[in-house]
Order: structure tokens, then sequence, then C-alpha cells
């Protein structure tokens, strides 16, 4: 890799840290070419890229970004050695690692090197823990049926009141024709 593509590496790496809302960094030695390529197609799934890069552009790229995982630098650089794989999240920060638990209880690979979510740095020991998190799409289907909740309470209330006076005109009607 010449220094032309070491700088236009640091320069994409440095991008995804600055629009990302969370990166995992991941040990992806051991899987195989079909593995890989299926998680590969999760991640892309998911609209979260998985990119492998050398270390040491990682960590220039980490000094150069202005962005919040400025913070963690210490730790993530702690992380980063051996074969190194970054998965940016760019909307739902759990999602990686749901998807990460699936493969890793089928395999025990990938390996969670560290996480950062929303500033807060996951150890590989964290793994259940981040993954039992509600994902974005969750969270928002919880609001919206605990909105919806109170709603269908209320028509519920209204039919049964409409009901209950339906009921009772009838019963006056049928009274009145009976009178006569």
């Amino acid at each position: 890799m010449n220094k032309q593509d070491k700088e236009q590496s640091v320069l994409e790496i440095k991008e995804k840290l600055d629009k990302a809302s969370s990166i995992y960094i991941t040990d992806f030695s051991g899987l195989t070419v079909a593995q890989t390529n299926e998680l590969r197609d999760e991640l892309f799934t998911a609209k979260v890229e998985y990119k492998v890069f050398k270390n040491t552009l990682i960590k220039k790229a980490l000094q150069q970004s202005e962005g919040k995982f400025n913070a963690q630098s210490e730790k993530l650089n702690e992380h980063l050695k051996g074969p190194t794989g970054i998965i940016f999240a760019f909307d739902d920060p759990v999602s990686p690692a749901k998807i990460i638990k699936k493969f890793y209880d089928k395999a025990e690979k990938p390996k969670l090197k560290l996480a950062l979510v929303e500033n807060v740095a996951y150890e590989s020991k964290q793994l259940n823990q981040l993954a039992a998190l509600l994902s974005k799409p969750e969270i928002v289907s919880a609001i919206i049926g605990s909105l919806n909740a109170p709603i269908s309470g209320i028509v519920g209330s209204i039919n049964a009141v409409i009901r209950d006076l339906a009921s009772v005109v009838e019963e006056v009607a049928k009274k009145n024709v009976n009178k006569k």
C-alpha cells in the first residue's frame, strides 16, 4: 500500500468515524470465506458497514477525527492489535451487537474486542448485555404501541357508551310499542 492509498484510507476511516453513532472493533480471524460473506450480508442488510483496515491507519484516523470517539481513543488503541475489522453503525447503534452475538453463538467468531455505543465502551464480555438492548425499530414500535393503547381505550369507551345508549333507546322504543 503506497502513501497515497494510506492517506485515502485514513480519510475514509475518519469520515466514517465522524458519521457513525457507534463502532464495533472485532477480531475476524478464523472466519471462513463463507462465514465472512454471510456476516457482511447481514451487516449490509442492517445498514451498517464492515471494513478491515490496518490498525495503524485506524489509530491515525482516530487522532485526526474530531468526533465523539476521541474521548475513548486510549481504550480503542488498547484493542487495535491483531486482525481487526471495524463495524460502523450509523442509524441503529445496537443492531451490530445482535448480529455479532448471533454469529458468535454459532461459531464463536468473530470476537468482539470493543464496542463504543453512545460513547460508552463495552468489552467483549459485555456482548450479551449490549445485544439485549432494544434496537431503534424495537424502541419506536414500543413507543407507538404505548401511545396507541390509550387511544384504543378511549375509542372502546366511546363505543361502549354509544352501544349502551342505543340499547336504552331500543328498550324505550319496545316499551312504547307495547303500550300502544
